[in-house]
């Protein structure tokens, strides 16, 4: 393996649900999870919510089957992605594709202040790998994610 040092400093699981206003219902309520903040289309539609639980911060959307970003509740999905932040993602990528990984979301620059992809380990696992290139506040998040829908 390739000895060049990449530290990811993160590590935050992603589910992708059905019904997100109810998943946040039920994890702040079951399971004592505080809502940190939330991106919210014009629609309703919750884009991204992070959650604090125990030590970990937990991370959650409604699916976007326009993108392939599926619930496990829809035949074939997994509804799981784990999210790397890292000292760069271009970087990681390319050792993960050379070690057999499969690119589904090339690295781009978001509106969130992050350059991330999405990548298939050989197992079938999807990763979503991450590094800040800006720091955006919430409302400044929101802000940016509702001027995509206009």
């Amino acid at each position: 393996m390739n000895s060049t040092k990449n530290t990811v400093h993160e590590v935050f699981p992603y589910l992708r649900v059905q019904g997100a206003e109810a998943a946040i219902s039920f994890y702040t309520g079951v399971f004592g999870a505080q809502e940190r903040f939330r991106l919210t289309e014009p629609s309703g539609r919750i884009g991204h919510a992070e959650l604090a639980l125990g030590n970990i911060v937990l991370m959650l959307s409604e699916e976007f089957p326009e993108y392939g970003l599926l619930a496990p509740k829809t035949p074939g999905a997994t509804g799981l992605v784990i999210h790397l932040h890292c000292d760069n993602c271009d970087e990681l990528a390319t050792r993960a594709l050379a070690a057999g990984a499969e690119m589904i979301r090339e690295p781009a620059d978001a509106f969130y202040g992050e350059r991330s992809c999405t990548l298939r380990d050989p197992f079938g696992h999807e990763w979503m790998l991450g590094h800040e290139i800006e720091k955006v506040e919430p409302e400044e998040m929101q802000r940016r994610y509702t001027a995509m829908f206009e």
